[in-house]
């Protein structure tokens, strides 16, 4: 597995993240979300926010967003409170529950911090997700939301340089698509445009919203 230059500590977060890889399939380019499956493995005992000990960089990624433009992650979200997030428009159920829960805590926020936090959603299935059906998705949650696509080798080094597994999208015999991705998402402070924490698959919009202004403000949960 490729990581980053902290390979131990990749490799540590891999093992742990292990419990909210997820498995979706069951697609084909016309059927509607609702014919994929998906299986999670989560543990329920587990805290809202997990706190790293050695927290991530930013993946250096430069992709397309939602309007079609040129987009660099590192650059464009530089000290800004964001939420990173690796999915797919086609999911059935891991990544628009994500997503709807995150933008249902957002709307709970004042103004001023509703406005300071950028959250960002890179696509794993690509070839699918072009900009204007990834706005038109996310859109449907949260306008505000960054949607990326584009090259899917830059998007799965930049999800294994956090220890998220990200698989090519395997098109099956029945004609059914499969995206394998990790289901964590990566909270990083704008004091050090580190992740410090992350939130694993199955964080309610109640523990998001409790998060997100110690988040913005720099502060771990």
């Amino acid at each position: 597995m490729r990581t980053t230059t902290r390979t131990a500590a990749a490799a540590a977060a891999v093992a742990a993240l292990a419990l909210t890889l997820a498995a979706c399939g069951g697609s084909d380019d016309t059927a509607g979300a609702g014919n994929d499956a998906v299986v999670v493995s989560s543990d329920a005992t587990q805290k809202a926010a997990t706190v790293l000990d050695t927290p991530f960089d930013k993946p250096d990624m430069i992709l397309t967003d939602t309007h079609g433009a040129k987009y660099d992650l590192v650059k464009k979200t530089a000290g800004k409170p964001t939420l990173l997030f690796f999915g797919y428009t086609h999911c059935p159920d891991v990544c628009p529950t994500t997503m709807s829960d995150i933008a249902i805590a957002k709307s709970k926020l004042p103004k001023a911090e509703q406005a300071a936090l950028t959250v960002v959603f890179v696509s794993t299935d690509p070839a699918r997700d072009t900009p204007s059906r990834l706005g038109a998705w996310l859109g449907a949650m949260d306008k505000s939301f960054v949607g990326l696509t584009g090259d899917f080798a830059t998007i799965q080094a930049g999800a294994r340089s956090l220890g998220i597994a990200v698989e090519k999208p395997v098109k099956e015999k029945d004609g059914s698509i499969t995206v394998t991705h990790g289901a964590q998402v990566m909270a990083y402070s704008p004091k050090d445009d580190k992740a410090h924490v992350l939130y694993m698959s199955g964080t309610t919009s109640q523990q998001f919203a409790a998060d997100l202004p110690k988040i913005i403000q720099g502060r771990t949960p």
